[in-house]
């Protein structure tokens, strides 16, 4: 840690303050597997009946012209799998799609409309405040 002070007027709760610290961090090297990311297939189509069955024609066809390749010739185990994992990965991206990732706010409107409510309050002079009389002031809380 090189600098460490403290800030007053946060917008959490009155006993509360900012801290603010200036650190040095050494960062590791970030080390790649060489490895693509799989991407996820869209599998919410399979609820609906015309889409599942376009999807099983397809993929028969395909498979079905796989293995006419297949036919004549002396293959290897890695060379069948490597031709039946293209044919349902392309079968899935053309009929499926890919599913598209929805990242989830980390705040929301509520808790933005919290914190104006709570800047407003405070804003408030406390000789207006002392003003009020007592019996409000008890029924508020």
């Amino acid at each position: 840690m090189e600098d460490v002070r403290t800030n007053r007027g946060a917008d959490i709760a009155p006993d509360h303050h900012l801290l603010v610290v200036n650190m040095k961090l050494k960062l590791k090297k970030h080390w790649t597997t060489g490895r693509t990311i799989s991407q996820k297939f869209n599998t919410a189509f399979l609820q609906d009946t015309d889409k599942l069955n376009k999807f099983k024609r397809d993929l028969s066809n395909k498979f079905q012209a796989f293995h006419d390749l297949l036919n004549g010739e002396e293959t290897t185990v890695e060379s069948n799998w490597k031709g039946i994992k293209e044919t349902i990965t392309s079968t899935c991206h053309e009929v499926a799609g890919h599913k598209k990732h929805h990242h989830k706010e980390w705040i929301t409107v509520d808790t933005l409309d919290k914190i104006q409510e709570r800047r407003k309050q405070q804003s408030i002079p406390v000789e207006q405040e002392q003003k009020k009389p007592r019996h409000k002031l008890n029924t508020q809380k």
